[in-house]
Parts: C-alpha cells; sequence; structure tokens
C-alpha cells in the first residue's frame, strides 16, 4: 500500500496524568489547541454538545505493536484481532474519542472526556450528529465481562 502523510492541526493540554485517563477518562478537562492557521476551521463548532476528537498515539511503542492480544492484557479474555479492540498497540496507532464540548475561545476548545495525554497530536475533529447511534449494536459476550469488572 502507498504511503501518506498526516499533519497534526493541534495539540492536547491536559494536567491529567495517565493513570487517571486510563481510570476515569470521562471527567477529564482537556484543551485542545489548533493551529492559529486553522482557527477559521472551528467557526460553528459551539453549536456542537459533542464531538469526535481524532489523535495520534505518539507514546505508542512501536515493538509492543501486535496483531492479536487479550484485550487490556486480561489473559481471561480471549486471544483476538487488535482490530476488534480498542488497544493502543495497532498498526497505526489512532484513537477515536466521543467529548463533550465545554467552550469555544479562539484556537481554543474546552472539552471533557478526552483519553489523550498531554501533547498528543490531534489529527481531526468531527461533529457528532445523532444518526450515528447504531440501535441494533451488538457486541461480544468478552467485552461485557471486560466492562462489567472495570
Amino acid at each position: 500500500m502507498k504511503e501518506f502523510c498526516l499533519k497534526p492541526i493541534g495539540y492536547v493540554k491536559t494536567d491529567a496524568d495517565e493513570e487517571t485517563i486510563r481510570k476515569d477518562s470521562k471527567n477529564v478537562l482537556s484543551e485542545i489547541v489548533i493551529s492559529e492557521d486553522l482557527t477559521e476551521a472551528l467557526d460553528g463548532i459551539e453549536e456542537f454538545s459533542h464531538i469526535f476528537i481524532i489523535f495520534y498515539m505518539h507514546k505508542t511503542v512501536a515493538e509492543k505493536i501486535s496483531l492479536k492480544i487479550h484485550p487490556k492484557g486480561r489473559k481471561d479474555l480471549p486471544l483476538i484481532g487488535v482490530f476488534a479492540t480498542r488497544s493502543p498497540y495497532r498498526p497505526n496507532p489512532l484513537g477515536l474519542t466521543l467529548v463533550e464540548l465545554i467552550k469555544k475561545d479562539g484556537n481554543k476548545i474546552k472539552v471533557k472526556g478526552l483519553d489523550a495525554i498531554n501533547g498528543t497530536p490531534i489529527i481531526d475533529i468531527k461533529p457528532y450528529d445523532p444518526l450515528d447511534l447504531a440501535s441494533k449494536a451488538r457486541v461480544p459476550k468478552w467485552w461485557i465481562k471486560l466492562h462489567q469488572s472495570s
């Protein structure tokens, strides 16, 4: 396949440490600072209550990338393909998180619920549409087990 290059549109600023983000990312407050030359691309975003943040997990260790894993390293869960997980250890370590948009101020947006560490490069931002909700979604039994014991 042909390779391509992406340029970050901004970066995450947060005081939350990795452990806090891992345990309770839903309550983490973060600021996303967008490149000043892209400020006008944020026009109108404040009308949305929620947005998707696409980011590059820049601290992912390449040596840990694996095609098959036990979710969250738990041996009581099945060994499955990395694309069936949310593991950061994937061929292209991109993250996608739905966050609450708290405030927009110039080239900065304050969000709640972002599971990205300080300095994380932001690749894109997209608005949430209630049509994104999958009313007939299903997940495997191991996914339910994973979240019951989290």
